[in-house]
């Protein structure tokens, strides 16, 4: 690994020369160091040195080891952040994308630092008082709502996706993943993958939902967080899976990812929304509808099919640990979630009128 170097940027002497031949130059390479936290596109923080004109930056790439061949496209995300860049939506301002592979060993994108403290636990939640609680969980919801109000046209992202469909292109997408990614015989997983199909809206005389902006894993750790008087949402982050898609689906794994009290221990690095003061479950999804008017009879279908995505990639994260292919802490973890989410999407199911 050349001088300076981390995992997934080994060769820091080409990426400073790459810098340097559009514009950003330090002092000399930059000083690369993973941020932690993520669990699928790795994400770094570059300092430039003596150079303050731009100040630290974020560099964004793909994972290491075997991904889905559709995903993780650089271009998608970076053209997702130009688009929202002055919206309602805010968003790290994107600042140079890198299609050649040989610089860092795959793609990338550079976007601006953005100050803020992200919020994974109880403990990183421990800077809000309960007033404070409350207040973020109604700018998360309305935050959500502005991202799946976007007027598509008009921020340039027509052709983004397409929302006809959306849910049986994701059922088809994340069980081709399973197939290449799939460690283990996982019990119930054929049958929740039955069970998701004969629901299907579209299907049997269910409708679709209107279609719009989806951010594809929306969940309070995906954001920056400022901790001031009234909290704020400093920006939206990790908007890999974008797309034009149904918004309920959105919400479905947002709510799956909003842990009640008493369910600390179910899923992994999500009990921020534990914490004294932060909307229950229920509450959040009653808030959603009243700001947006949607028709949440059937969230549970989406929260089991939220629960059935995630299982499927938190898979490809245990594969990836188990390939030694991760970077940075606690991927040991992922892998045992798994199980959990699988059975916790068919109870969502039993109670769901499909």
């Amino acid at each position: 690994m050349a001088d300076g170097g981390v995992p997934g940027v080994e060769d820091v002497a080409a990426l400073g020369r790459w810098l340097s031949g559009h514009g950003i130059a330090g002092d000399g390479p930059p000083r690369v160091s993973i941020i932690g936290g993520g669990r699928s596109n790795l994400t770094y923080r570059l300092d430039l040195g003596l150079d303050r004109r731009t100040g630290p930056l974020i560099l964004r790439r793909p994972p290491l080891g075997h991904v889905l061949p559709t995903a993780h496209d650089m271009s998608r995300e970076f053209r997702v952040l130009g688009a929202l860049a002055g919206t309602e939506v805010p968003v790290p301002r994107p600042i140079a994308l890198c299609q050649d592979p040989e610089i860092i060993g795959a793609p990338f994108y550079l976007m601006e630092y953005v100050p803020g403290a992200v919020l994974r636990t109880a403990q990183d939640a421990a800077v809000l008082s309960p007033a404070q609680a409350g207040q973020l969980s109604r700018t998360f919801v309305r935050m959500l709502a502005s991202i799946h109000g976007l007027d598509i046209e008009a921020a340039g992202l027509t052709g983004f996706g397409r929302p006809e469909g959306y849910l049986a292109r994701q059922l088809s997408r994340w069980q081709r993943q399973w197939e290449l990614s799939s460690t283990r015989e996982m019990p119930g997983y054929d049958e929740l993958v039955g069970r998701l199909t004969a629901g299907l809206p579209g299907t049997g005389g269910r409708p679709e939902g209107a279609g719009g902006l989806v951010h594809g894993d929306y969940r309070l750790d995906n954001m920056l967080v400022v901790t001031e008087a009234e909290p704020k949402i400093a920006a939206v982050v990790d908007w890999e899976m974008s797309t034009l898609g149904d918004p309920l689906a959105d919400l479905g794994l947002s709510l799956v990812y909003w842990t009640d009290p008493g369910e600390q221990d179910w899923l992994p690095a999500a009990s921020v929304t534990t914490a004294p003061g932060f909307l229950s479950r229920a509450q959040l999804a009653a808030e959603y509808a009243a700001v947006t008017g949607r028709d949440l009879s059937r969230i549970g279908y989406y929260m089991a099919f939220g629960c059935f995505k995630l299982a499927v990639v938190l898979e490809g994260i245990h594969a990836r640990f188990l390939q030694r292919k991760t970077v940075g802490e606690g991927f040991e973890q992922e892998g045992q979630a798994v199980p959990v989410l699988i059975g916790r999407a068919h109870e969502l199911l039993d109670a769901t009128v499909l």
